[in-house]
């Protein structure tokens, strides 16, 4: 399997689980929100946050924007597309407030214009969001830039996953299993899938989930999974489409913590008699 670096942090079987928080629109377009999360998300230990980027007005119609929706921001649909979307000032603020805290941050951008917005950032890579997947233009607009690719397949097809492959190339690609769900039903996830992705393709292989609970997450790692995201939320019972479907400051402790466990307790495979065993042998087993 071959390796790939995203920032200072080499992602691929033998390195730490690069575990990276989506914080998306759960910030429900409150700066200090943000703030308050991407701290969440270093106490935690994680290693990146991620936002999700669009120009409303390119990736949704006239027609659903006009759609109405009560909300925080007015009584349309369009009303909340643009009051959770955040302008060159705030992205600004997170670049530096990340740099602050030590913490990487990237996007998934759903257009070629946002793609162009996040790039005067400098980002360690660029996130394929699932719903993108078959967007050939997008995709060869992000290769312009020669960034490491983070590729969700929520949504999609082996044929179709096959497919974005070849217009991005294996060159600095991770591959994420995903199902587009908010929350996932755990009889939906699928892990096994990490594993037919991991034979199909020779690059790190990663795991995006969705559902409530930690447990299928983490054994997601012990499946081979090199990237680990969850949605962050401060509070499960906010107002907002994602926060059923995303952890809290303390669920991403216990989850890091557990993943480090798992990279522990892993091992090499070769079965061998360690030499805190010895004493053992000579104190139960009576034929030696």
């Amino acid at each position: 399997m071959k390796t790939i670096k995203i920032g200072n942090h080499k992602i691929g079987k033998g390195h730490p689980t690069f575990v990276v928080t989506e914080i998306g629109i759960n910030h429900n377009g409150d700066i200090n929100m943000v703030k308050k999360l991407i701290d969440a998300s270093v106490e935690a230990g994680c290693q990146a946050v991620k936002f999700k980027k669009r120009t409303i007005e390119v990736v949704y119609t006239a027609e659903e924007l006009a759609k109405p929706r009560e909300n925080y921001y007015g009584s349309t649909n369009g009303d909340l597309k643009h009051g959770l979307e955040f302008g060159r000032d705030e992205y600004a603020e997170i670049d530096r407030y990340c740099k602050e805290k030590g913490i990487l941050w990237f996007s998934s951008c759903w257009d070629e214009g946002s793609v162009d917005f996040v790039e005067q950032f400098d980002p360690p890579c660029y996130k394929i969001a699932s719903a993108s997947l078959t967007d050939d233009n997008l995709l060869e607009h992000h290769k312009q830039y020669s960034r490491p690719f983070i590729l969700s397949t929520g949504l999609s097809t082996l044929e179709q996953i096959d497919h974005a492959v070849e217009v991005l190339g294996l060159d600095n690609l991770v591959i994420l299993h995903c199902t587009s769900t908010y929350p996932s039903k755990l009889e939906e996830l699928n892990l096994r899938a990490i594993h037919t992705i991991q034979e199909r393709y020779d690059v790190p292989i990663g795991y995006s989930g969705h559902e409530v609970g930690l447990a299928t997450s983490v054994a997601a790692v012990t499946l081979g999974a090199c990237i680990v995201e969850r949605h962050i939320t401060l509070d499960r019972s906010m107002w907002g489409s994602d926060q059923a479907a995303s952890v809290e400051p303390t669920g991403f402790v216990r989850m890091v913590k557990d993943i480090r466990a798992i990279e522990k307790a892993m091992g090499d495979g070769v079965k061998k008699v360690y030499d805190s065993e010895l004493p053992i042998i000579d104190k139960l087993r009576r034929v030696k």
